[in-house]
């Protein structure tokens, strides 16, 4: 069955191994007759501070305008990018305060509200992480911090679920061959839109 899917490409560098690894993903999804659409967050123009919080609209730039289209018509989200400092780069937080916004991705029905509306439920997402840290120290010793940002604090507040993380490392020490597989591994995850 075909899906729509968005694949936001998070590292500054279009051609780093992201930007191999997004592209494994797109063009399996593609083969297998998905619709897919790409934003790579470094070739976009946006100021990614939200200068004034939520006490002034800070109108969006045309960069995200189009972002929004394409979150709004996307079924599933695919987010890839690298995990520095334990989470994700500064580029792709700034892009979430940017877009995420009450109104577009969440709602609270009145100031004192406790619970909120989940505005972009009946999406899923994957994620495909890169980290030069070897996953199981990251989930062991660092308890995760950069997964558990983005799969509860952020795309759960939003309603986007099931979350599925795929983590690719140690990059720095990885051999040609092994990046080899895990660009296949994307590409397999993206003939299955999962």
């Amino acid at each position: 069955m075909e899906k729509k899917l968005l694949i936001i490409q998070a590292h500054p560098d279009s051609e780093s191994f992201c930007g191999a690894l997004a592209s494994a993903y797109e063009s399996g999804a593609a083969h297998a007759g998905h619709s897919v659409s790409r934003i790579d967050l470094g070739e976009l123009s946006f100021d990614p501070v939200l200068h004034k919080g939520y006490r002034e609209v800070q109108p969006l730039e045309p960069d995200l305008l189009d972002a929004k289209e394409a979150l709004i018509q996307a079924g599933h989200l695919v987010f890839v990018y690298p995990v520095w400092w334990g989470g994700p780069p500064a580029l792709l937080k700034g892009f979430f305060d940017r877009l995420f916004l009450p109104g577009i991705a969440f709602k609270f029905n009145n100031p004192h509200a406790l619970r909120w509306e989940r505005l972009l439920a009946g999406r899923s997402a994957r994620l495909l992480v890169t980290m030069d840290t070897p996953p199981w120290y990251y989930r062991l010793i660092y308890r995760m911090p950069g997964h558990n940002q983005m799969k509860r604090t952020i795309l759960d507040f939003c309603g986007i679920r099931p979350v599925f993380i795929s983590e690719f490392g140690p990059v720095r020490t990885s051999t040609p061959e092994q990046r080899q597989k895990w660009l296949e591994t994307a590409s397999q995850l993206g003939r299955k839109a999962g």
